[in-house]
């Protein structure tokens, strides 16, 4: 298997009442298992909705999306299998379900899939106790843990069905420096340990530092950083 995720000149614009908007214009970048790629830029910039597209959370209007030889931007490309096999989704807002606890959400996504219940349940706690994620948190409520702690659940839950590709979107932007100092080197191990394709998209230009390859967004374009 390709070892490459590749964009080529990806567009999207949206309709809206002043006219329409071009949210990305003709973004090209490769990013690799092993390393961790940084899209830095203002809000508004583009940076959330590429990751999206990468992730086929929306559909692009143009362009190729190759994920290790295979274009999902192609009409025919089976985008329910990718997203819940290929792609593991970071939230700034952690996306976890409050009524369920960490362990249950973390078992979420290989419930969907149909893993055994026993496999799961490995599957999470391994998953969590890599995360920092103790046993006595691995109890509580989502809604009952600190924001850091929810983001570790998040990446935890994000590695469930073992995706080639981790998107982060803005991972530290509810945290303070040091718990989002701890999410970055969780996301770099993932990377380097795990052979995971990491982007991370971000205003914080200090992720920069760990970054193997990056890149500034502005008005939907791509440029090297």
């Amino acid at each position: 298997m390709q070892e490459t995720l590749e964009v080529k000149d990806l567009c999207k614009t949206f309709k809206a009442k002043a006219g329409d908007v071009t949210a990305v214009d003709k973004v090209s970048f490769e990013a690799r298992k092993g390393e961790v790629t940084v899209i830095v830029g203002p809000s508004g910039s583009g940076k959330t909705t590429l990751l999206y597209l990468i992730g086929s959370l929306e559909s692009p209007d143009g362009g190729e999306i190759n994920t290790f030889g295979e274009n999902i931007a192609a009409s025919g490309a089976d985008l329910i299998r990718y997203r819940r096999r290929r792609v593991g989704f970071v939230f700034q807002f952690f996306n976890l379900i409050s009524a369920l606890t960490t362990l249950e959400n973390v078992m979420l996504p290989m419930d969907i899939q149909a893993v055994p219940v026993s496999e799961q349940r490995s599957t999470a706690v391994r998953l969590l106790d890599k995360m920092g994620i103790d046993a006595r948190l691995q109890k509580a409520k989502a809604n009952r843990i600190s924001g850091g702690e929810k983001q570790r659940v998040a990446i935890a839950r994000a590695m469930a069905n073992d995706p080639d590709i981790i998107l982060a979107d803005e991972p530290t932007g509810n945290l303070d420096s040091a718990t989002g100092r701890v999410v970055v080197d969780i996301l770099v191990r993932l990377a380097r340990e795990d052979n995971k394709c990491v982007v991370i998209v971000t205003h914080d230009e200090g992720i920069l530092e760990v970054a193997d390859h990056s890149f500034h967004m502005m008005d939907g374009k791509l440029t090297l950083q």
